[in-house]
């Protein structure tokens, strides 16, 4: 049987990735889905890539431009998204924006060691 897994803010430290200005707290984490906290400091480009991941989120502060496949989605605060796996898309943070995004499967680089 699956267990429960109970993330407290102090066991997902917000991390710096590979992108200047991109910050990742991995939250929940199922046997078939992921809960990540992601940070763009204002003006910073996630650029063009894809993964076999399907991804939702939720814009919980911010603005922020996204270009999936070949049409370009502004979103807002309360605004959410999905990009189905292996779809190119890149994203624009025009503000100091948070989203919280779900992944399907769990993206095995971003779980948390314990």
């Amino acid at each position: 049987m699956a267990q429960a897994d109970i993330v407290s803010q102090n066991d997902s430290p917000q991390v710096a990735m590979a992108i200047p200005g991109l910050y990742r707290r991995t939250l929940a984490t199922g046997e078939r889905m992921m809960v990540c906290e992601i940070f763009l400091e204002r003006e910073t480009t996630v650029p063009l890539h894809s993964h076999m991941h399907e991804q939702c989120g939720y814009v919980l502060s911010g603005k922020i431009t996204f270009t999936i496949g070949e049409r370009d989605y502004t979103l807002l605060q309360g605004d959410s998204y999905s990009i189905p796996g292996d779809m190119p898309h890149t994203a624009t943070a025009h503000d100091d924006t948070v989203l919280v995004e779900v992944f399907s499967p769990p993206r095995e680089e971003f779980r948390i060691a314990r």
